[in-house]
């Protein structure tokens, strides 16, 4: 191989090296975020009735909320610690700038860690939340057969129906707001 090539093979080589660091060090700290989250959730959940063995149903629909509420405990804590994880960050840089230790804590670690928060932020918001809510109160629709796949669907028809609710009240609220005269043809 020529020098160039070798180059070129050892940078992009030194890139996978640096992404795969980033995502094992974002996973790991997701994860040691996740635990911690579920043993505070944990801790402050009342027992329920739920819980028994006499209702498997009921139970699994319990743990895939709390499994839901958990992850988005741990975005929203991993939120919280994002800008002073960003400072301390920015001054260990600065106050060793050439250490081999110091190495895989770098701008681009902190700024994928940014982007994955307001990813999960986001997701969890929209989606993650309102169906653990919806998922906890849906009983499957009537006339079809009683279990998981029941009510992951009427979570899923109901979150569809506000879905759409909302969209409609933000078309009809911007209709109204606006000053074009196409805004407001088409709302009549």
């Amino acid at each position: 191989m020529a020098p160039p090539e070798q180059d070129a093979l050892a940078v992009r080589e030194q890139l996978f090296h640096e992404r795969i660091r980033e995502w094992i060090i974002c996973a790991l700290l997701f994860v040691s975020l996740y635990i911690l989250c579920h043993f505070i959730i944990t801790h402050f959940k009342k027992h329920t009735d739920f819980t028994a063995a006499h209702d498997d149903e009921d139970a699994a629909v319990n743990r895939i909320a709390l499994g839901l509420c958990t992850f988005t405990l741990a975005v929203a804590l991993g939120a919280v610690l994002l800008l002073p994880f960003s400072i301390i960050t920015n001054e260990v840089l600065l106050s060793f700038p050439r250490s081999y230790y110091i190495q895989w804590l770098n701008g681009s670690l902190v700024h994928g860690l940014w982007n994955l928060v307001f990813l999960f932020s986001n997701l969890s918001l929209v989606f993650l939340m309102p169906f653990a809510y919806f998922f906890t109160e849906s009983e499957g629709f009537v006339g079809s057969k009683k279990g998981i796949r029941a009510r992951v669907l009427e979570t899923s028809v109901v979150l569809l129906l506000l879905t759409l609710l909302l969209l409609g009240m933000v078309w009809v609220a911007f209709a109204m707001v606006g000053n074009a005269a196409a805004s407001r043809q088409s709302l009549h």
